[in-house]
């Protein structure tokens, strides 16, 4: 049988040992525990002198766990205590220890005579050995073990079954607790996640909510105004109108999961790039690197957003020297790699520290790269998330890499 329990797994063997010990002295009986191969899990409690003696030969103490067992599977097929002689002929019983028809082991008592009558219709669970008589010393212990009532023999085994029985379900109803209890705490932490996720895209969609007061009259205005510059010439102030158009319609898209493609936050940045272009002219320079087998995977909204303005905030505003950021995409095989490179001045290991712990004193840009961190980990699992890497030196910049699965939409 294919246990889906084990013994020493499903009740505690020292909590066994002392209710073996003390059933044992109380009712002056030979007892042990065996696991469903026969073998002893427990100490033995009130052996006689031959059998104890008889299991420090190896091959006596073969033929002992042999008749353990067989006697262990006999009470698991009988569901109830049987009987017994073993090899050298003294009577034994076997209470199955079982629980959802699965057998766990069972409890070996007696090693023990009984009314010579009454002895000789017990049937030996395997066949009657005469290997222990080779050893002269065994025979005068054989020949002086005690006798008891068999009547007084049978009632012990049943009330031992009783006590196995209660042990069993007191075990395997703690089991299903724990396992409640368990299941409670996934329960718990899985609506704990669908929160966080909740409140971290609140933060994140911010401003695309901020223009849902009335898109179609936006709409129809930034339609106005990119038409009004077509006719009148300005083709710089209609690239900006459609850009920031495109902008708009991306914040404003739905999705209840938070997901949209790369290439969708791909263009969202290179819009928004063109509008900065127009207003900061030559003080910065952008490349994206995103090769077409990365265009269609599914990443967070606005998980490049708070990068970028980062960007701008900490780096092109401060200084009148040149700026640049790299955007590129690589992958593992597994997932793909989102690096966000600068050539600014850095960031220390301090802040760093603070931004990815989620510290509320954080500085540069902090709150969006935390945030962004923990959708990915929400999203995706706690083994994908955000890491920083920079020297903290002048113009020796910092980089930023995205870790999320390489899922198609």
């Amino acid at each position: 049988m294919n246990n889906k329990y084990k013994l020493h797994e499903f009740l505690d063997v020292t909590r066994l040992q002392t209710l073996q010990d003390n059933f044992s002295k109380s009712m002056m009986i030979a007892l042990v525990v065996v696991d469903q191969n026969g073998v002893p899990v427990t100490r033995p409690s009130g052996f006689s002198d031959f059998c104890a003696r008889s299991r420090l030969n190896t091959t006596l103490a073969k033929h002992c766990y042999e008749c353990d067992n067989a006697g262990g599977r006999a009470a698991m097929q009988a569901c109830k205590p049987v009987v017994y002689r073993c090899y050298c002929g003294f009577v034994e019983f076997a209470v199955p220890i079982m629980i959802n028809d699965h057998y766990l082991g069972a409890f070996i008592s007696g090693q023990a005579k009984v009314e010579e009558e009454k002895e000789k219709t017990i049937p030996y669970i395997l066949n009657n050995s005469q290997v222990w008589q080779e050893n002269p010393w065994l025979i005068n212990l054989h020949h002086n073990t005690r006798r008891v009532p068999y009547e007084r023999f049978e009632s012990t085994a049943f009330t031992l079954l009783h006590v196995a029985s209660y042990l069993v379900e007191q075990a395997h109803t703690n089991n299903i607790q724990r396992e409640l209890r368990k299941k409670d705490l996934e329960l718990t932490n899985e609506l704990r996640k669908r929160v966080e996720i909740e409140r971290s895209l609140h933060e994140a969609e911010f401003k695309a909510l901020s223009y849902q007061i009335n898109p179609h009259f936006l709409f129809n205005v930034l339609n106005t105004i990119g038409r009004l510059a077509y006719l009148e010439g300005a083709q710089r102030t209609e690239t900006m109108v459609h850009d920031f158009s495109d902008m708009m319609r991306y914040l404003l898209r739905k999705n209840n999961h938070g997901l949209i493609t790369l290439i969708q936050e791909i263009n969202y940045v290179n819009s928004y790039m063109s509008i900065q272009k127009v207003r900061m002219r030559d003080r910065f320079d952008y490349l994206c690197d995103i090769p077409e087998k990365y265009h269609d995977v599914v990443c967070p909204f606005l998980i490049l957003q708070p990068l970028v303005e980062n960007f701008f905030n900490y780096v092109v505003e401060p200084r009148d020297t040149s700026s640049h950021l790299l955007i590129r995409a690589t992958d593992d095989g597994h997932d793909v790699i989102l690096e966000v490179t600068d050539n600014g001045d850095g960031i220390s290991k301090e802040e760093i520290a603070n931004i990815l712990s989620g510290d509320e004193n954080r500085q540069k840009g902090g709150i969006g790269i935390n945030n962004i961190k923990k959708r990915l980990q929400l999203l995706f699992g706690e083994s994908y998330g955000l890491d920083i890497s920079s020297p903290c030196k002048p113009r020796m910049g910092t980089t930023i890499k995205l870790r999320f699965p390489m899922l198609e939409a």
